[in-house]
């Protein structure tokens, strides 16, 4: 078993920053890759971004490209997700998550072990 721990969300107006930060502990040798989801009131859940354990290659949605960045310290097995430019948009409950699956690391169905999640808001 993994267990993941978000923390990092909170209130923060139209263009400024947050750091969001997802711990991992258990079998963390088993973790391919960690992604971060979100999800507003009403909306599915939608892929952010993710990042591979070895090699660390990272991925984006077209909709953060830019102004998101994600990262991991090996040494904590923490991945923290740098959100700058904030829009009302991106408000929303965001979720890490962590797959050993090797592929389809955008799909959130690839992926067996959740954070409670944190919230995000943006105001305008």
């Amino acid at each position: 078993q993994v267990q993941l721990v978000e923390s990092g969300g909170g209130l923060v107006q139209a263009g400024g920053s947050l750091r969001l930060s997802c711990a991992a502990s258990g079998r963390t040798f088993s973790i391919y890759a960690t992604g971060w989801f979100r999800q507003a009131p009403g909306k599915e859940r939608e892929f952010v971004s993710a990042i591979t354990w070895s090699g660390g290659r990272t991925y984006y949605s077209d909709s953060v490209k830019g102004r998101f960045t994600i990262s991991r310290d090996g040494a904590k097995n923490t991945v923290y997700l740098h959100m700058n430019s904030l829009k009302p948009e991106d408000t929303a409950v965001y979720y890490c998550a962590a797959t050993a699956q090797t592929v389809g690391v955008m799909d959130n169905r690839r992926y067996a072990y959740w954070g409670q999640g944190t919230q995000v808001t943006v105001s305008s």
